[in-house]
């Protein structure tokens, strides 16, 4: 399959960066369930063999933004 560049990217924000992080593979989760009809047990081996967190925002203190590509 070619690299068109593209990709599912969902964010988690709060307090705590556990949390946030928590949220964004939650919400990635749902998104491959909701846009391929993705098993939740499937879409999790997915996003922990291919996901990436990435720490997008600290300057909202005391909230952290956390995005699952």
């Amino acid at each position: 399959m070619p690299d068109t560049g593209e990709a599912l990217v969902t964010t988690g924000i709060g307090p705590d960066l556990m949390t946030a992080a928590r949220d964004a593979v939650k919400y990635m989760i749902d998104q491959l369930g909701h846009e391929y009809g993705m098993p939740p047990e499937l879409a999790h081996c997915l996003v922990s063999c291919t996901g990436n967190l990435h720490i997008a925002e600290v300057v909202n203190a005391p909230h952290w933004t956390v995005v699952c590509v």
